[in-house]
């Protein structure tokens, strides 16, 4: 039987998803990682809305990310985040982690959120 990593993955999101749901007042922090990039963003599930949104795309993080590794990349995302959600008025959000392991640039990115001032 070939395994289908993509229907595992979303498998185990769905079954995160269940239980993890944002509301005005502790919205869901999701996280996507692709192969090169990660992106994080604060979402308010009951307007289905974006408040905050990082990526190591954004143009003012891209410039730091010069010949640094993945998981160094997503600790800087996950303090850009945090900063720009807590000036947002966010104080604590609960972790989406959009069914990865909580591990590498997953757990380097909840970290640094930490560190920067949300509570997860």
């Amino acid at each position: 039987m070939a395994v289908d990593k993509k229907a595992a993955l979303r498998r185990r999101h769905n079954r995160v998803r269940k239980r993890v749901f944002g509301t005005p007042d502790r919205p869901r922090l999701c996280i996507f990682r692709s192969l090169n990039h990660i992106y994080a963003q604060v979402v308010d599930d009951t307007e289905g809305r974006t408040l905050v949104y990082a990526s190591s795309l954004d143009a003012d993080i891209k410039s730091n990310l010069e010949n640094v590794t993945k998981t160094k990349q997503a600790a800087i995302v996950g303090t850009v985040v945090a900063e720009r959600a807590r000036n947002k008025g966010i104080s604590q959000v609960v972790f989406d982690r959009g069914g990865r392991k909580y591990h590498g640039r997953i757990k380097a990115l909840a970290d640094a959120v930490r560190e920067g001032g949300l509570r997860v």
